[in-house]
């Protein structure tokens, strides 16, 4: 991380932000370099996961009113767990402190209490004065940035946690965009916040950050994906079981082979799984510093029928392994939607048309208001309402003489014969459904950060050392440079005319006639740029210039004319340097 972190700076990939006013923690600025490799890996996320799937794209705003994180429980139950140093007045995460100090990978999932007991057994202090921490309360903190919308403190509002809510809260807009077809999937990618209690690893955690998101709705019972195009991709599988073993080791098979043993229980998820594999791999991850964790049964979000997580290796040569997370992929169930209609009051449903009108019996209550109003005055509205609900879930409760409902915890007791409760017969030309969610959801700050480190290499050219970063075409946020071998003798006037000519081709490029060729090949390979073009004195006689690979520093001689078609063809993976 030491000398990744340094590189970053230097060569203007990311950087903590504010320094001159003491850069508080958590905050990261991409230089020039790291805003063109997240713009990169962005598009490159938004042409796999948006475009190639048939997904819309949408851009909601990062303010939502109280209302919106009331329904969704963030207030309630967004927590971390926060312990204060009595000493020096410091504040830590817990389960960081737990899981730096044991081996414990995952000691997030477990309660306050245990927490506790371990801070003791291990003599935790804290890591700033050393002070121990054995008789300090471990206390939930609410992660949410609050703010409020408007003069005054009337409208208080919350900084997004995640892109997701805006996507949920304006489902039904969105749907009617889909003309209530089941399924589809909406797609955001922007920037989320989040309070954190110790920032740390750079951009690996930070307080704002840019995920990517796709919230897929579909019928459980209508809608499976087809796994064809992803059953013989091969990925590590770290299971549940596995992680309870103290030698437990992720499980290599292909997606195809983990449905069929049902290590993978939703089709949905084996199908994104298998297609967030090919992507990293694509973008630069070292496959076998990889692996998906399935969920043990303990950490599982309560609205979770299943989740697994992307996990790379960030850890340097020789170093333990340092697992961080990737992405999460998640079946919500109805969770979502069904908790923004109950909060609106408003349908978070489809209409699904049957193929042939259905003839149903269905239970309805038409209450006497003039009994109900007297007896419960306010409530009975809301007594006759709750009778409607429980005439739909259950029909035998209106069998005896009197049936009891419940609102807002208190009883109520009515008499059937008032109730108006009947079973009739009604044809429907369809139903009104509350689709079910598949959630992939990247971190993208972690991905790049990811693929800097799985880039990062030192070698011996020459008799040199070099540092060069090994990123994949798609994604170095420069693709080529151009060099004139001496700014004199017009060398410097057809480089200069070489690089735009590259860049009205759609080249990101990069000019240097600064210091010896060798040292500018240097910088270039620092920053990760695949090719580099020399132009030198026999370019001004035969129209030629020099072709170097970053990776083996190789170089062939190259006509001007050529330049463009076989740049293009080394970007787009239809040729390879070898071959040339």
């Amino acid at each position: 991380m030491k000398r990744l972190v340094e590189l970053a700076k230097r060569r203007g990939y990311f950087f903590q932000t504010g320094e001159p006013y003491g850069a508080v923690a958590g905050f990261y600025t991409y230089g020039p370099h790291g805003a063109a490799l997240k713009a990169n890996l962005e598009e490159a996320w938004r042409e796999r996961w948006s475009v190639m799937e048939g997904h819309t794209e949408i851009d909601a705003p990062t303010v939502m009113p109280e209302a919106v994180f009331q329904a969704s429980g963030h207030l309630d139950t967004f927590d971390d767990m926060l312990v204060e140093c009595a000493a020096c007045g410091e504040s830590h995460r817990a389960d960081h402190l737990i899981e730096d100090e044991t081996d414990l990978e995952e000691p997030e999932s477990l309660p306050i209490a245990k927490i506790e007991a371990l801070i003791r057994e291990h003599d935790v202090r804290c890591p700033t004065c050393g002070t121990a921490l054995a008789d300090q309360p471990v206390e939930d903190f609410n992660l949410m940035f609050e703010t409020n919308i408007g003069p005054g403190s009337s409208n208080p509002g919350y900084l997004r946690p995640e892109t997701a809510q805006g996507i949920f809260v304006d489902f039904p807009r969105l749907k009617e965009y889909a003309r209530g077809e089941l399924p589809f999937g909406v797609t955001q990618i922007g920037r989320a916040y989040r309070n954190e209690i110790s920032p740390r690893n750079a951009v690996v955690r930070t307080r704002e950050f840019t995920q990517a998101e796709l919230e897929l709705f579909f019928d459980p019972e209508e809608h499976a994906p087809d796994l064809s195009s992803i059953r013989d991709v091969e990925a590590p599988l770290y299971r549940a079981v596995d992680q309870l073993d103290e030698d437990g080791t992720p499980v290599d098979m292909t997606i195809g082979e983990a449905v069929e043993a049902g290590i993978i229980a939703d089709d949905w998820i084996a199908y994104y799984l298998g297609i967030a594999a090919e992507w990293y791999e694509a973008m630069g991850v070292d496959m076998d510093r990889f692996r998906f964790r399935q969920h043990q049964s303990g950490e599982l979000a309560h609205y979770a029928s299943e989740c697994w997580d992307a996990e790379s290796d960030v850890s340097g040569p020789e170093e333990d392994p340092e697992w961080i997370e990737l992405a999460g992929f998640a079946n919500r169930g109805t969770y979502d939607l069904g908790n923004h209609e109950a909060h609106s009051g408003e349908p978070f449903t489809v209409f699904q048309e049957y193929d042939e009108p259905k003839t149903v019996e269905r239970a309805t209550v038409d209450p006497d208001m003039s009994e109900l109003g007297p007896e419960f005055g306010s409530a009975a509205a809301d007594v006759a309402e709750a009778l409607a609900d429980l005439a739909e879930r259950d029909r035998s409760a209106f069998e005896g003489e009197s049936v009891a409902v419940e609102v807002d915890g208190d009883s109520y007791t009515v008499p059937v014969e008032h109730t108006g409760f009947e079973v009739a017969e009604t044809t429907e030309a369809g139903r009104h459904f509350t689709p079910h969610v598949i959630e992939p959801s990247f971190g993208i700050d972690r991905t790049i950060y990811t693929v800097l480190v799985h880039a990062y290499d030192e070698d011996e050219i020459d008799g040199e050392e070099r540092t060069v970063l090994r990123l994949p075409p798609e994604v170095a946020p420069t693709f080529v440079g151009v060099f004139p071998l001496m700014d004199k003798d017009g060398l410097g006037e057809r480089a200069t005319e070489i690089a735009a000519a590259l860049r009205e081709a759609g080249f990101s490029v990069t000019y240097d006639d600064s210091g010896a060729i060798g040292r500018r090949y240097r910088r270039q390979d620092e920053i990760g740029t695949p090719f580099c073009v020399t132009v030198d004195y026999e370019s001004l006689e035969e129209d030629t210039v020099t072709l170097r690979e970053r990776d083996s520093t190789e170089q062939i001689r190259l006509s001007i004319d050529e330049l463009v078609p076989t740049l293009s063809g080394l970007r787009d993976g239809t040729r390879s340097f070898e071959q040339l």
